[in-house]
């Protein structure tokens, strides 16, 4: 199924719903792995909305993605709680650690940044692959994306 006929769908299903700009957006992302540009002007049609208002929810929210993530998605936890217990030092070594920078995604790798994963008791925090890992350390988190890789 091509882009359009799915976007189509989803439309379909959100057709007369109040507020359905942010469900319609967790669709496609669910459907496309990510937001693609190509999808705000169809959405702000059938939206009756500007094309710019689509664009600036999909680049308000941190959960949506303008470019497809990588195989593996390591989120870490820039919360206080978590600074505090040294998420600025760990976040620093997994940087080096992979040649990347948060934000970036490089080969099959996306690293970002969240602002709370509930573990605060257990910081500094992390989520790889959907799997929460409190007490995280770069070497861990490092350890567990390259041993999913093979």
């Amino acid at each position: 199924m091509n882009t359009n006929d799915r976007l189509a769908e989803i439309l379909a299903i959100h057709r007369g719903r109040e507020g359905a700009l942010l469900p319609i957006l967790h669709d496609v992302q669910a459907a496309f792995g990510h937001v693609p540009e190509v999808v705000y002007q169809p959405i702000a049609d059938a939206l009756r909305l500007g094309r710019a208002e689509v664009a600036g929810v999909v680049s308000f929210y941190h959960d949506f993605r303008a470019q497809p993530a990588g195989r593996h998605v390591i989120k870490v936890c820039r919360a206080e709680a978590c600074q505090a217990m040294g998420g600025a030092d760990m976040i620093a070594r997994l940087e080096a650690a992979l040649g990347m920078k948060m934000g970036q995604t490089k080969g099959d790798i996306t690293l970002e940044a969240v602002y709370c994963l509930g573990l605060c008791a257990c910081g500094p925090a992390a989520q790889v692959d959907g799997q929460l890992i409190g007490r995280a350390s770069a070497a861990r988190l490092e350890a567990l994306v390259t041993e999913g890789a093979q």
